[in-house]
């Protein structure tokens, strides 16, 4: 589709933007590399800046993620030839019902034909839902801006708004798409149209003040406080106004991806009611009636995170050999009686790193299942190990929040990596880039979302 001014009906404000962003495009302001990348890369690395330059909201932005996913797998789907089901276009989602006719989508008789259809479709589609999701957001503007880019680098028209697939194709797919879900989102249970406030959750007490002495009137210690401060800056530079409240206690409410019932207890607190799941159970609470050390798992915990953040100096003189021939962990997670039988509390680590005399590495794996030979060492100072991993999960100023955290993995070490040799399991046929980063993005953007259904439905409770 090519765009002209003279097509466009667009408003004053976007009319700027389109002006200024076909400036750079002419002037080649944009990234060589992003157009390498196939067209649901692209897009998902908008949704990822897009996260940056708001709030940091894990769960908000968990969710973002999977249904940007949604989007573009199913404009994927809707004209793949080999019987892809769709995910939520003409399927009843969670009790919302997308009605779709495939019979009035015309589909292309060339493979190349087809593949314009579906990067136009998901452009559309993701051109929509992140001008909805990201327009309140503290750099809006910004957000705007780069997404309109993304939309004139490909050659298509912003304004077009129509949702007529049978007459328009593509670009109207992939604006019925986002228009569905978006609806859907105002009835999923994230209370959306509230910009996700709680419904019934209200904090027990006063807020934490660290700037003054005291504890401000406290009571529980084991309860939730928000923490105040007079000058405080979020992730995207913004000077906070206000305390930032509880992230989505209620946030079990929210369906999932992958979740069972059997996953689920109802359970209730202060008048309340609460979807938790996966439970795990009571956390460690603080023994308010005796005085004790370290033996107090709540202390011991805490005093753990004192401990280790003694090991981020450089300097110290302690190396680990961070190859796979030292680092291994099978996925286990230990009972909170044997928390010190798996953390490596005064050293670092885990308990299974070390051998009987205490002594680092050697204890992981043996050969490199791809080479049949033995991993390298790959010896560095603790303390710069430490901080790399500290620092990409800390989520300080522009963070992707934990769940872009693995979005960022996924695109710079498989598919960027494995670009045009992806296989099903590493096995088989070699599969469309296309193909493979819609299916790779629904996978990682479904377990993200439950991920974070399950720890804040947790949390809330």
């Amino acid at each position: 589709m090519d765009l002209t001014l003279n097509d466009m009906e667009l408003n004053k404000d976007w009319m700027k933007r389109a002006m200024w962003a076909m400036g750079l495009v002419v002037m080649g302001c944009t990234s060589v590399s992003a157009q390498q990348h196939t067209v649901a890369h692209q897009w998902n690395e908008q949704n990822l800046e897009a996260i940056r330059n708001d709030f940091a909201r894990p769960t908000v932005h968990a969710r973002n993620l999977y249904h940007a996913s949604i989007l573009m797998y199913d404009c994927w789907a809707a004209y793949d030839s080999t019987s892809a089901q769709n995910v939520f276009l003409g399927q009843t989602f969670d009790g919302y019902t997308c009605p779709f006719d495939p019979e009035a989508l015309e589909i292309p008789d060339t493979p190349e034909g087809t593949q314009e259809a579906q990067e136009v479709a998901i452009s559309y589609a993701m051109f929509r839902l992140l001008t909805h999701r990201y327009s309140d957001s503290p750099q809006a503007e910004s957000t705007m801006d780069n997404i309109l880019v993304q939309m004139i680098i490909q050659e298509l028209d912003p304004g077009f708004t129509s949702t007529d697939y049978a007459t328009h194709g593509a670009p109207a797919l992939g604006n019925y798409i986002a228009e569905q879900l978006i609806a859907y989102g105002f009835t999923d249970g994230s209370n959306e149209v509230n910009d996700y406030a709680s419904t019934c959750y209200v904090q027990s007490e006063p807020n934490i003040l660290p700037e003054i002495p005291g504890t401000n009137g406290l009571q529980d210690p084991n309860a939730w406080q928000a923490v105040e401060l007079s000058f405080a800056i979020d992730q995207s530079g913004e000077l906070l106004t206000e305390t930032p409240p509880f992230l989505g206690p209620e946030w079990g409410k929210v369906p999932g991806f992958a979740l069972r019932d059997s996953n689920l207890t109802v359970l209730e607190n202060d008048g309340c009611e609460y979807k938790v799941w996966h439970n795990p159970g009571p956390p460690v609470y603080v023994d308010t009636a005796v005085a004790s050390g370290f033996e107090d798992l709540w202390k011991w915990n805490h005093g753990m995170v004192v401990s280790w953040s003694e090991h981020l100096s450089p300097d110290d003189g302690v190396m680990w050999d961070i190859s796979p021939a030292s680092l291994k962990y099978d996925g286990s997670l230990p009972a909170n009686t044997d928390l010190d039988q798996f953390y490596a509390w005064e050293e670092g680590g885990l308990v299974s790193w070390y051998d009987e005399n205490g002594n680092f590495g050697g204890q992981g794996h043996e050969l490199n299942p791809f080479t049949g030979e033995p991993y390298e060492p790959n010896v560095v100072p603790r303390g710069d190990y430490a901080r790399v991993i500290a620092e990409f999960w800390a989520d300080g100023p522009d963070s992707e929040t934990p769940p872009g955290h693995w979005f960022t993995l996924l695109n710079e070490f498989i598919l960027d990596a494995q670009a045009g040799e992806h296989r099903w399991r590493g096995q088989g046929p070699i599969i469309d880039d296309l193909e493979f980063d819609v299916k790779a993005y629904l996978a990682l953007g479904g377990a993200m979302h439950d991920c974070a259904i399950s720890a804040w439905s947790n949390k809330g409770y």
